[in-house]
């Protein structure tokens, strides 16, 4: 069983990757359960076409601890797996808390047990923030493979650049690895050239490159994966490449994160601070 944790700046699109990555996954006949580690439960959404899934806190809350898998795990798409964190009211508490709690009841209840025969467990967690709970996947070894969602925006590579500080940090105690940049198209100048470069200053790889197309919009309206929307469109051939990318990848690395200095040269090199500028 191969543990995924997929990180990125917030708005970047992690969800969206990830379910749609997941979707294609089990159109290959892979075994996929997904835990959403935001607080905004919206992780398996598409998965789910659209079903609120009760949190695992939610259910805590309001169940107490006599808790059974089937309470907080629902069926999506193509038999995948689909658990949501959740979090507590606004204002109230640590969010990241959510995802320790999951993980922990998660491994009580036996999810990621032998029997259940799970080819792949996927984390989608909030944002670039990888301290506190949301670091738990890197930290705790939860997660052996990540892959950063970003694009040819600085935040964007910045933020990526952030996470792969708490990559190396973590990777001795926990033994998690960088498996790859996957660049979600902004339609930046040189946008696949760039990330393809930041990559490897990193020591890693650009894992794909999914160009923006408003069919990703359109399933979501829907409630639905692009594969489960239109299996026939172009933007689902590219979930699919994503999917045999991830799924044949062996190269897993400690990155070497940039400086910010270096991240601002490399941005320069490939035209971007003078266009903002301009």
């Amino acid at each position: 069983m191969r543990k995924v944790a997929i990180y990125g700046k917030g708005g970047i699109g992690k969800s969206t990757t990830t379910q749609n990555t997941v979707a294609a996954l089990a159109e290959m006949g892979k075994k996929v359960m997904v835990v959403g580690c935001d607080p905004k439960a919206d992780s398996t959404r598409l998965l789910l076409n659209g079903l609120a899934q009760k949190t695992v806190l939610d259910t805590l809350r309001e169940e107490g601890e006599d808790v059974e898998l089937e309470d907080i795990r629902m069926e999506g798409f193509g038999n995948t797996l689909c658990t949501e964190s959740g979090g507590p009211e606004p204002g109230v508490g640590c969010a990241g808390r959510g995802i320790i709690t999951s993980i922990n009841l998660l491994e009580q209840l036996g999810a990621y047990h032998e029997d259940e025969q799970l080819d792949y467990v996927f984390y989608d967690v909030l944002g670039d923030v990888v301290c506190g709970g949301f670091a738990m996947p890197i930290r705790e070894g939860k997660a052996q493979e990540i892959y950063i969602v970003c694009s040819g925006e600085m935040m964007a590579m910045y933020a990526a650049n952030n996470i792969c500080k708490g990559i190396r940090k973590f990777a001795e105690a926990g033994g998690v690895r960088l498996g790859g940049l996957i660049c979600n198209s902004r339609k930046v100048d040189n946008e696949a050239e760039m990330i393809d470069e930041f990559a490897k200053r990193l020591g890693s790889q650009m894992i794909h490159f999914v160009p923006r197309d408003n069919d990703v919009q359109r399933a979501e309206i829907r409630k639905m994966t692009v594969i489960d929307w239109n299996s026939t469109c172009a933007q689902a051939d590219e979930y699919r490449m994503l999917a045999r990318q991830v799924d044949d990848n062996d190269q897993f690395v400690i990155p070497e994160p940039l400086s910010i200095e270096e991240l601002e040269s490399l941005l320069l090199d490939f035209g971007v601070l003078e266009a903002a500028a301009a």
